[in-house]
């Protein structure tokens, strides 16, 4: 069973802590403040731990060694980042969320590997999404029809560097938009995915877990070689008749050109490379009259 750390035991932690432990998770909540534990105090059958929400004592007292996610969401930015950084960086927790009141700092607390949630009305369900990934394929819109949905889908970090494109034909689904340090941002054809990136996608509904199974792995060799054959600054594949390079001879032969008596060739050479001896053009007019009266 999941255990999760929640430090802050104001409004947005308390709903937390409930709502994980509804979903039959182990919880622990952390506050300087006794005082502030009074609203759990009745049903709530998790670990209320006072102290410093960064101190290393006071963390293993909640159980961050066993933990699957670290929530710091108490009044104070610079706090709730030290937490977060003590858990992902000394205890090595994976799922570290920090909530800050000051958007400004979302962008630099962002550059630290640390997802980020504002302080709006709507942060316990923000929280939840990054701390258990399959709360976000509930869908932030659906069409009328139901058949679509707009929804926010975590990647797993071995997609880090890859085109956008490449995740879109990976899981059959199309990036709406990304959120980078703080900031909404639209895919552009040679956009990549970097680490820490919210990704949010328009699928079909009835994709969610072919979705989720695809982008929770690190991309396979299959998806990496489909990448490789698409040309990056256009993002466009290779035509599958584009002419044969022969390695040999250096030189670009067409299918057509194959079966010509003389055949045309492009040769391909780079700077500081001796240009190729060309055919002389008045022997090639002469050639293809001869061709032209014998055809006659």
């Amino acid at each position: 069973m999941p255990h999760f750390v929640i430090m802050g035991a104001g409004r947005v932690g308390v709903m937390l802590a409930r709502t994980l432990e509804a979903s039959g998770h182990t919880v622990a909540v952390i506050d300087q403040d006794e005082r502030a534990f009074q609203p759990l105090r009745k049903g709530f059958e998790g670990r209320l731990v006072t102290g410093v929400g960064f101190d290393e004592d006071t963390l293993k007292r909640a159980g961050i060694t066993e933990a699957y996610a670290f929530a710091a969401v108490s009044s104070g930015d610079n706090s709730n980042i030290i937490a977060a950084r003590v858990a992902r960086e000394m205890f090595k927790v994976k799922n570290v969320v920090a909530r800050v009141y000051d958007p400004n700092r979302a962008e630099f607390f962002q550059r630290m590997g640390i997802p980020t949630v504002a302080s709006v009305r709507w942060s316990t369900d923000q929280v939840l999404r990054r701390l258990l990934p399959e709360q976000a394929l509930k869908g932030d819109f659906r069409e009328p029809s139901g058949r679509l949905m707009l929804t926010e889908i975590p990647l797993d970090d071995g997609w880090a560097g890859h085109a956008l494109t490449s995740i879109e034909r990976a899981a059959g689904v199309r990036i709406a938009y990304i959120t980078r340090f703080g900031e909404g941002m639209l895919p552009r054809p040679d956009s990549a995915y970097q680490q820490g990136d919210s990704v949010h996608v328009m699928m079909r509904t009835d994709d969610v877990a072919d979705v989720t199974r695809i982008l929770s792995r690190p991309p396979r060799v299959e998806d990496e070689e489909m990448e490789a054959d698409y040309a990056p600054a256009s993002g466009h594949r290779k035509h599958p008749h584009a002419p044969k390079k022969p390695a040999e001879s250096g030189v670009t032969i067409t299918p057509e050109q194959e079966h010509n008596e003389t055949p045309v060739v492009e040769h391909e050479f780079h700077l500081g490379d001796t240009p190729p001896e060309l055919p002389d053009p008045l022997e090639l007019i002469g050639r293809h009259r001869d061709s032209s009266k014998g055809e006659k």
